[in-house]
């Protein structure tokens, strides 16, 4: 494995200005890109469908929207090898997908707060599932992006920076929605989210492409496309590469990518019904639950980056899973005692500190894993793997929680990461290993 867990004489610069450089600034902003669809299909959209009135089964199962994510892998040769038309020219590859997946989530944001879910679910899940297979494009390129723009050093403070960007959309995704909907609607609310794409949408009109380093490459234009080299190139190496490269090992890895956040899936799909459910108000929750929760997860992400040059990535995963298994239990703790603030403010400062960790731990450790011959393919591999599951479980959330009520369902959500932690010891183990020779 790439070692990553060397401090690197550039990480730690004392120079402030380091973080400013461009890249850094762009990633931010292309991460706050990233972050904005993610909640508006999915803890605020049950937010929306609680109020809807529509059943917490049914509810649930919109968590199926991330298999959008968990399938990117399908589609992801093409944003690594096809070039669009006139775009490509102008903007380059990465930038070209980049634009084209943010103007198509802006439209269907818009398309979607013109719908009611209570009379037209239908309509509205399609539109819905619009929104999530271009989010999901976009992380595809944006994964690429990050990855190809700076060396394997700085990928630890560029996936903070992707980080911070993507939390805040996170809280104007919630929160932001949340109050608007409040004092509006859930209508005007939506509007509001799809004019905030213009920050990625400008950032990626006026960043730099990154150089293409890729060994393989092949253009798809015209008659001069040969399906079956492209076939090989695009779709066939960059899996082939990954299980050469890490042989018996490479199961393993798939497994423990595939259990890291399946905890946070689960809980995370009813995280909103949960707080209207036990009497807190769409204020309270933008308050605490969202904004306050914003600043926790950004401190959590700067503790993430500083971990892994203190402490090296490899401790770091293991100090996640056990974070991600056992924040759950607050809810539980919660759920028993009622819609305290004070206890809503501790639940959020353990979860909301966890997901910023987690978050950057994770990203820093898939970055490590990816062939820069195969960049955007293989990344989108390893999110997809890390998202079928838990996305898969959560579509089911609702039902175990009405069998089992909420003090129940949120000890399962916690016992659901015990695998992770197992297997992250045996990552850790294995990284170690590699590390010595």
């Amino acid at each position: 494995m790439k070692n990553l867990d060397q401090k690197t004489n550039v990480l730690q610069s004392s120079n402030w200005r380091f973080y400013f450089q461009e890249k850094i600034i762009t990633l931010f902003f292309l991460g706050f890109s990233a972050g904005l669809p993610f909640p508006l299909v999915y803890s605020t959209l049950t937010g929306w469908l609680e109020e809807a009135d529509i059943e917490r089964s049914t509810i649930s199962t919109f968590a199926w929207l991330g298999f959008a994510y968990s399938f990117k892998f399908l589609w992801s040769p093409l944003v690594d090898s096809l070039k669009l038309p006139v775009l490509s020219n102008w903007l380059g590859r990465r930038r070209a997908w980049l634009l084209v997946s943010q103007l198509g989530i802006a439209c269907s944001l818009f398309l979607l707060s013109g719908i009611d879910p209570g009379h037209a679910l239908k309509m509205f899940t399609f539109v819905a599932i619009a929104v999530a297979l271009l989010s999901a494009t976009q992380d595809i390129a944006l994964d690429a992006y990050r990855i190809e723009i700076a060396e394997i050093e700085m990928q630890g403070i560029l996936a903070a920076s992707y980080q911070y960007g993507y939390r805040v959309a996170i809280a104007v995704g919630t929160a932001g929605a949340f109050l608007v909907a409040e004092y509006g609607s859930w209508s005007i609310s939506y509007k509001a989210m799809s004019l905030c794409m213009l920050v990625g949408i400008v950032t990626t009109l006026y960043c730099d492409e990154p150089e293409d380093k890729r060994y393989n490459q092949i253009s798809i234009q015209g008659k001069r496309a040969q399906f079956e080299q492209w076939l090989i190139i695009a779709v066939v190496n960059p899996f082939t590469d990954f299980f050469k490269r890490y042989g018996s090992q490479a199961i393993m890895l798939l497994l423990f990518i595939s259990f890291f956040r399946v905890s946070d899936y689960i809980l995370g799909i009813l995280a909103s019904p949960f707080y209207l459910d036990i009497g807190f108000s769409k204020t309270q929750i933008a308050g605490v639950a969202k904004f306050y929760g914003l600043w926790v997860s950004l401190f959590g992400t700067a503790c993430g980056a500083a971990a892994i040059l203190k402490f090296g990535l490899s401790r770091c995963i293991v100090v996640a899973t056990i974070l991600i298994a056992s924040t759950n239990l607050f809810f539980a703790l919660m759920a028993y005692s009622g819609p305290f603030i004070s206890l809503l403010t501790l639940t959020i400062s353990a979860d909301n500190f966890t997901m910023g960790f987690a978050g950057t731990i994770f990203i820093a450790y898939l970055s490590s894993l990816t062939n820069l011959s195969f960049t955007a393919t293989q990344y989108a591999l390893f999110t997809s793997v890390s998202t079928f599951l838990g996305k898969f479980a959560a579509g089911f959330s609702g039902d175990i929680q009405e069998s089992i009520g909420w003090v129940g369902f949120f000890i399962y959500a916690a016992l659901m990461g015990v695998p992770a932690i197992i297997l992250s010891l045996l990552v850790a183990k294995k990284m170690q290993t590699a590390k010595k020779y």
